[in-house]
């Protein structure tokens, strides 16, 4: 099932994206489906004449796992850490699809990192391995925006990840997905930059739950950035960036000029 978080000519809701007599349409929720269930209001919605917006707005936070691919860990200069690599965004960095991401003056070297993203759907704590797909809501399509040159010059990784806009997500959640292989490609411009696989990560995501489930509360709507591929790289002001995860969908967003 796909929900998507949507803005029409009234106030963001949600609805069930579907298919009525061959045209797209979203199904509108009551509520939000993270708290209030999945409850349909009865009005269906032609999908062309909405907005979609990130799919789920983090009520606490946006957990991120670095260097999860040993290629991406190699082409940063690093060994695969023996215990996932946790870093925070906070909500503010959220936007949807087709949303702008503001290039800061503070920084000439801003970078994608096309993610798959993992939705958590209840209150949870010291999960494990095994009960982790039962604390999980749903999947998405993430880019973890980075001014790479601050994230050198700061030694920690607060500032160059947590712009505001530096945390692209959607189009929609799929409830009904299997993360364990899918591919995971970003495109700048049309042209392929990261072409990758989930099998690839060195901490699955029950291996992720379990691990910051730990140390850690997670609250419905808190969402996990898994790592990305090797072949992350610059955007300039101008470009389009588009990260795909197979089986989910496409979360494209343009880079403007944070001063324009």
């Amino acid at each position: 099932m796909r929900i998507a978080r949507f803005a029409g000519d009234d106030d963001p809701r949600f609805g069930v994206i579907g298919d009525d007599n061959g045209v797209p349409t979203i199904a509108v929720l009551n509520g939000d489906p993270l708290y209030a269930g999945l409850h349909l209001s009865g009005q269906k919605i032609p999908l062309e004449d909405v907005r979609l917006l990130a799919p789920v707005i983090p009520r606490s936070k946006v957990v991120c796992v670095g260097k999860n691919y040993a290629k991406h860990a190699a082409e940063m200069g690093g060994e695969v850490p023996d215990e996932p690599l946790i870093f925070l965004k906070p909500n503010t960095s959220v936007i949807g699809p087709n949303e702008p991401i503001f290039y800061p003056e503070q920084s000439t070297n801003v970078h994608f990192e096309g993610e798959l993203a993992v939705v958590i759907g209840r209150i949870c704590k010291d999960v494990s391995v095994e009960d982790a797909p039962k604390v999980i809501f749903g999947y998405t399509v993430a880019n973890d925006v980075t001014a790479r040159d601050l994230q050198a010059k700061d030694g920690q990784w607060a500032r160059a990840k947590g712009f505001d806009t530096f945390c692209p997500l959607g189009p929609w959640i799929e409830t009904d997905f299997d993360p364990s292989d899918v591919r995971v490609t970003t495109e700048l411009g049309g042209e392929l930059k990261q072409d990758g696989r989930t099998s690839d990560m060195v901490f699955t995501v029950p291996d992720v739950i379990a691990y910051v489930s730990s140390f850690m509360t997670l609250l419905p709507g808190d969402v996990i950035l898994t790592g990305t591929p090797d072949g992350v790289g610059p955007m300039e002001v101008g470009d389009s960036v588009s990260v795909t995860v197979e089986g989910l969908g496409t979360l494209t967003n343009q880079v403007v000029s944070r001063n324009d």
